[in-house]
């Protein structure tokens, strides 16, 4: 099954503490999200990836901010099931290709996705995407890409989310608000679940 199709929200998640990521990440599947990104933002990462991937066998865990070969090694040998890149180059897109995993490239206008689409890949990131045009952009693209699909992320929010959702061509939704900082600080993973109910229930 297309990463797309898993849950309507992918939680885009950044870990400062490892210890963090398996608690996290069993509320959020708890909640009905199991596709979960973790961001290649801080260096924890590799390590919550390992350990998602080994304690929380019902998540999908993967890796996103991917922005070069040496990413995609240490994120497939940490466990990541999936690659998620904030843009794409020639280079990244050869990389990712090889890299043995399921992967959306991220993709701001209609040139980069056409690009992409010149390698045989319909399913991509549209980053970021309110600042890149939003829901009026990708129905634009609906059109002259109709067999493209996207999993726009960037600026999302849960009142805006079902109208994203709603387009045809978007599978599914990034979206930071599912593990706030505050929540992750105290430890209050009952709260990160709720979110990701209400989350799991847009579409």
């Amino acid at each position: 099954m297309s990463l797309l199709d898993l849950a309507p929200v992918v939680p885009v998640v950044v870990v400062d503490d490892a210890a963090t990521a398996v608690p996290l990440a069993r509320a959020l599947v708890a909640g009905g999200l199991p596709v979960i990104e973790v961001t290649l933002r801080t260096d924890a990462a590799l390590d919550a990836i390992r350990r998602i991937a080994d304690e929380v066998p019902d998540a999908v865990v993967g890796a996103g901010t991917v922005r070069s070969a040496d990413d995609i090694a240490a994120a497939v040998a940490a466990g990541s099931r999936f690659l998620v890149s904030p843009g794409t180059t020639p280079s990244l897109l050869d990389a990712l290709l090889d890299g043995g995993v399921p992967f959306l490239p991220g993709v701001a206008t209609a040139s980069e996705a056409m690009a992409v689409r010149e390698r045989g890949i319909t399913e991509m990131k549209f980053f970021p995407a309110e600042v890149a045009g939003g829901v009026p952009y990708l129905k634009a693209l609906s059109g002259p890409l109709a067999d493209v699909r996207f999993c726009p992320t960037g600026g999302i929010k849960p009142a805006t989310a079902p109208t994203y959702l709603a387009l045809p061509n978007v599978g599914c939704v990034g979206g930071t608000w599912l593990t706030p900082a505050d929540a992750l600080a105290a430890g209050d993973y009952g709260r990160i679940e709720k979110l990701a109910l209400e989350a799991s229930a847009l579409r």
